[in-house]
C-alpha cells in the first residue's frame, strides 16, 4: 500500500483540492451535474468539515461531513479517484472522517450509500436504516448510520 496522508481542510487551496477529486468522480466518471455535486457547504465559511487524502503522487480522495438532524454528522461526497481504487483508501477516507466529525463533537453519522457500496460502509459498522432505497442524482441510495 502506498502512503497516504489525511488532511484535515483549513485552507481555501486545500478545498479547491478536494472539490478538484469530487469533480473528476462524480461529476466526469458518473455524470452528476456539477450545480447537484458543488453547493454552499463546499465554502471554508461553512459548517462542513473536509478531508482530503494525499498520496506520494497526488491527491487520492476526498469527502467532507455535514451537520444533520439530532446532532449527527452527515458524511457525504466520499470520493476515491479511480487510479487509487482497491488499495483500502476508502477506509483510509472514512476513518479521517469520523476522526474529524468526533473532533467537532459529533456521537453518530449518517450518510446516503449509493447502493453498490453498501456492503463496503456495512465492513466500517454502519447499518442499514429501514426504508426503501431512493434516488439521489439519479443514482440509488440507502441511509446508512453507525455511533461515532
Amino acid at each position: 500500500m502506498k502512503n497516504f496522508k489525511i488532511v484535515m481542510i483549513e485552507k481555501e487551496s486545500q478545498l479547491q483540492r478536494c472539490l478538484a477529486v469530487r469533480r473528476e468522480v462524480f461529476v466526469e466518471e458518473q455524470q452528476v451535474p456539477e450545480e447537484l455535486e458543488v453547493d454552499s457547504y463546499d465554502r471554508m465559511d461553512s459548517t462542513a468539515g473536509h478531508v482530503l487524502v494525499e498520496a506520494s503522487d497526488g491527491d487520492a480522495a476526498a469527502g467532507r461531513f455535514t451537520p444533520y438532524q439530532d446532532g449527527a454528522a452527515k458524511m457525504q461526497r466520499v470520493a476515491v479517484r479511480s487510479a487509487y481504487r482497491g488499495q483500502g483508501l476508502g477506509r483510509v477516507l472514512m476513518d479521517g472522517l469520523e476522526d474529524a466529525a468526533r473532533s467537532a463533537g459529533y456521537k453518530r453519522a449518517v450518510l446516503d450509500s449509493q447502493c453498490h457500496a453498501e456492503g463496503f460502509y456495512h465492513s466500517l459498522g454502519y447499518r442499514t436504516l429501514p426504508g426503501e432505497p431512493f434516488y439521489d442524482a439519479g443514482i440509488l441510495h440507502v441511509r446508512m448510520e453507525k455511533e461515532l
